[in-house]
């Protein structure tokens, strides 16, 4: 069979691998050799100019969604972020090949993600979640409303099923209180930030008792005024909230490069 005839034939075969891309970071960085992603894949760097993808292999075949594949995609972005500017990309970008990487994602979108990355030079993501203790919330509301009060007093001690009503009433009403108190205190969080940066997205809750999930864009510089600011938090609400501080992450609340084609 001649050369032609075999580039020919596996042009045609069914390909088996694809390339997930991770984020685009400076052309300069460089992986850590025990650097892995998503099945413990090794991850590489394909360069385009100044710019590169994070990547590594996949099957196509493979169905992407588990959360051990959302906690990969994750961990190498923050730990990227840790040292150097990175965009991430959202969970899932798969493409053909490196060929595509470099023409489909990184040439076409050069200046974009260019122009990105020098914005988040020197910058990272930090998440403040504050979560309201549950014995102190549900005293407090319960506290503060006589009619809840009075709910409370008719169930105790009652069986279930007589006191269904009550009890739905009951939980809608203490529900709605820490609605209020969320959108309060969430305003707190942010306002205790203000004075950091003006770069703060305020996330939607993802519990029941979430008294705040705020995400700011920082300098790095200003981690340890961040972790005083976050400290104060903490201690104004011992035994009611708490507060913790997650960063330096990937900026994936305030930058987020296109899913591409392929």
């Amino acid at each position: 069979m001649s050369t032609s005839e075999q580039a020919t034939d596996a042009r045609d075969e069914p390909r088996i691998e694809g390339i997930y891309v991770y984020g685009i970071v400076p052309a300069d960085v460089k992986t850590e050799d025990d650097a892995v992603g998503i099945d413990d894949s090794p991850v590489s760097i394909i360069s385009h100019g100044d710019i590169a993808a994070l990547v590594s292999e996949i099957s196509v075949d493979r169905q992407l969604g588990k959360p051990a594949d959302l906690r990969a995609h994750a961990h190498l972005l923050d730990g990227t972020a840790k040292v150097a500017p990175v965009l991430p990309m959202r969970f899932g970008a798969v493409l053909t090949d490196v060929e595509a990487v470099k023409d489909e994602l990184l040439t076409e979108n050069a200046d974009d993600f260019a122009a990105a990355m020098a914005e988040l030079e020197g910058k990272a993501q930090f998440m403040v979640k504050a979560r309201y203790v549950e014995d102190a919330i549900l005293r407090e509301v319960i506290g503060e409303s006589a009619q809840a009060q009075e709910l409370l007093g008719a169930i105790r001690d009652q069986p279930e099923e007589v006191t269904r009503d009550a009890r739905i009433a009951l939980g809608e009403m203490v529900s709605h209180a820490i609605e209020a108190k969320r959108e309060v205190d969430t305003r707190v969080v942010a306002e205790a930030l203000e004075s950091l940066t003006d770069q703060i997205r305020v996330r939607e809750p993802t519990h029941d008792e979430d008294a705040a999930n705020v995400a700011i864009l920082l300098d790095t510089d200003r981690q340890e005024d961040l972790e005083a600011a976050v400290g104060t938090l903490a201690e104004n609400w011992d035994g009611r909230v708490e507060v913790r501080l997650l960063g330096p992450l990937a900026a994936y609340d305030f930058v987020m490069t296109r899913e591409p084609e392929g």
